[in-house]
């Protein structure tokens, strides 16, 4: 008989559930699959508040209100990710609830992706696609990146491999973080580190790389846009609520900036109202910069065994689930 019931609901996995319910059954789990659009609401965790022991998941929202309703059984969230700002940590420190995630866990593919957008509006090439398939031979007039100025807000682990990889193109790199810099990273790559406002004056490339906190949300609105360069692009691919979408939308709308390129939203899937769709000068996705079939199975793996950890389950039949599925041992 299975000792513990948990709610998987991390939608990367949800796509493999043919394969992960047998492995999470064979590691002795029963398992709830709720319907998941995106994410679960405080409502559809409710619906399953005291049924299960433990939850993978995603960018659920594990509110106060839910973390006290889902306990006392309750006793571990382990997230699919990096990112834990859906979860009321406070709450779950007080009810001695453990919350894992997977750091450091997708900062190459998240680096790329900023990378791959700022190569896009500096040399055009969605643009002049599409220009000549609808018939034109327009030359529009791009830019080198060793003529541009990057600015990365948050140097975490993403942010540091983001100017790393611009410092390659010989772009001008300025930083803003609220801890300090690592020293040795400043002068590596020759960083400036300035306040956000300088920041935002001098650059022709915004990367937003910092954490979604009561610090950050809506850091940058209408104020701090209006400081940018009317060419300048702004890039995100941390959370959506750190930009005020709206005083976004209206730079956008009024030509106060060149363009931006957005991976986050404040409200996800993006609503089909959004001015933000049929914009020429923004690029979109469906917060998918950390696509990499490596990084989701280290992930995969990881957010399992954080669970056997919250819920204090030897990690022996792990390894040997884990070497039997992937031929590679813990």
């Amino acid at each position: 008989m299975n000792r513990y019931t948990i709610l998987l609901s991390a939608p990367y996995m949800l796509s493999y559930t043919d394969r992960f319910i047998p492995i999470l059954e064979q590691l002795g789990f029963s398992v709830i699959i709720p319907d998941v659009n995106e994410r679960l609401s405080e409502d559809e965790i409710l619906n399953y508040a005291g049924a299960f022991d433990g939850t993978i998941c995603g960018d659920d929202r594990y509110t106060s209100k839910v973390i006290k309703q889902c306990a006392p059984r309750l006793k571990v969230i382990s997230k699919w990710g990096t990112g834990i700002d859906s979860i009321d940590k406070n709450t779950a420190d007080e009810l001695r609830i453990p919350v894992f995630r997977t750091t450091n866990a997708f900062t190459i593919p998240v680096s790329d992706s900023v990378l791959a957008y700022i190569l896009a509006f500096a040399r055009k090439q969605p643009w002049l696609d599409r220009n000549v398939k609808s018939g034109g031979w327009e030359k529009f007039p791009g830019k080198s990146l060793m003529e541009s100025a990057l600015g990365v807000i948050g140097v975490g682990y993403i942010g540091k491999e983001v100017l790393r990889k611009a410092r390659a193109f010989n772009m001008r790199l300025l930083a803003n973080d609220i801890i300090p810099i690592p020293q040795d990273l400043v002068d590596d790559l020759e960083i400036e580190v300035v306040n956000l406002e300088v920041l935002l004056k001098q650059v022709d490339f915004v990367s937003i790389n910092c954490d979604l906190n009561p610090t950050s949300k809506h850091l940058i609105n209408a104020e701090m846009l209006s400081l940018m360069k009317p060419t300048a692009v702004i890039i995100n691919t941390a959370r959506g609520l750190i930009v005020d979408e709206r005083a976004l939308i209206e730079s956008l709308e009024g030509n106060k900036i060149g363009g931006a390129a957005l991976d986050v939203f404040e409200i996800e899937p993006l609503p089909k109202t959004s001015p933000l769709l049929s914009m020429d000068q923004v690029m979109l996705a469906p917060h998918n910069s950390n696509s990499s079939p490596k990084a989701w199975e280290a992930v995969h793996w990881n957010t399992i065994r954080n669970l056997l950890i919250g819920l204090e389950m030897p990690l022996d039949k792990f390894g040997q689930v884990k070497k039997e599925n992937t031929g590679v041992s813990d």
